[in-house]
């Protein structure tokens, strides 16, 4: 039904049910891919080989069984894109965020339509980019290569400078990408299950996150919660990002703070982790590794809640 008014935006929209999007990656950028990914495999990570994009940048992924972590840095400057009105420059976004940090530039959703997810951006207003249609070469287990391509929609919020959002879509069949054997990870790992956001007024940022997700948003003192169980997106205020993350800095801006990663058995992730050096908190059923140890991101590790 056309006409219903969204508070915060003042304008018509369609209303739609409630179609919550998965997390499908995230990306965290870094200065120097070679030492990250040593970083990243010390905390017990398998990485799967470089990926070269054909606009500048380079990646390694730890990647589960349905979503993963992106390991990003600008490798080829020359070759980075601009900006320009209409089309927003994955490649500039992550090196301009750089420029002043590491960590969590961009959060990225599921999507098996990039197309239609970009004109809904742009006509829920969240959004005004041309889709963005790439291809690379994976490198399999064995050492040979495949092509895979994607397509991403952009939506950005001027509330949450410096950060930005996309839905990807593989246009390859799945196991060209998919591969158990880059699945298996030393700490346990099996995926990420949810990112936790800093947030000024979190109540603040509702609109925009329940267009990008459609998703209904969960509303607390001083929280919001957003996706379904295993695909949360929360936003902390300074006082409850303290008290779940002691010794975080705080943040005026918007940020993203931790991915929560769900793991088979603490105890086992615990003990790679001890086995390899690497310094954690234990809060609870939380083990907590802190944000300057992987790269401007903390890590939470808890066990796989049963089904």
């Amino acid at each position: 039904m056309i006409g219903a008014v969204i508070a915060g935006y003042g304008r018509p929209s369609i209303r739609r049910p409630p179609m919550p999007r998965r997390l499908d990656h995230l990306v965290i950028c870094v200065r120097d891919l070679e030492q990250a990914a040593l970083d990243w495999q010390t905390l017990g990570f398998n990485l799967t080989p470089t990926g070269v994009h054909p606009f500048g940048t380079s990646n390694r992924l730890a990647q589960f069984a349905d979503n993963f972590l992106e390991l990003l840095a600008v490798t080829d400057d020359a070759l980075v894109p601009p900006a320009t009105p209409g089309h927003f420059s994955f490649a500039a976004h992550n090196r301009d965020f750089l420029a002043t940090a590491e960590g969590m530039s961009m959060l990225v959703l599921h999507s098996t339509d990039a197309h239609a997810d970009a004109a809904r951006f742009r006509a829920d207003r969240i959004g005004d980019y041309a889709p963005f249609d790439f291809g690379r070469d994976a490198v399999l287990p064995g050492g040979g290569t495949a092509r895979v391509a994607f397509s991403l929609a952009f939506a950005t919020d001027p509330a949450m400078p410096g950060i930005a959002f996309f839905t990807c879509q593989q246009r390859h069949p799945p196991d060209l990408f998919w591969k158990a054997q880059y699945q298996r990870h030393p700490n346990g790992a099996l995926r990420v299950v949810e990112v936790v956001m800093s947030a000024a007024e979190p109540a603040a940022h509702r609109d925009f996150l329940e267009r990008l997700t459609e998703g209904t948003a969960e509303l607390a003192p001083g929280r919001l919660t957003i996706g379904e169980r295993g695909n949360h997106i929360t936003l902390l205020d300074p006082s409850e990002l303290a008290r779940r993350l002691p010794g975080l800095a705080n943040s005026a801006s918007p940020r993203f703070c931790a991915a929560r990663l769900a793991v088979a058995d603490l105890d086992a992730t615990r003990r790679t982790l001890e086995h390899n050096g690497v310094g954690f908190a234990m809060t609870g059923a939380v083990l907590l590794v802190p944000p300057a140890t992987a790269h401007g991101l903390a890590l939470e590790f808890v066990e796989q809640e049963a089904n």
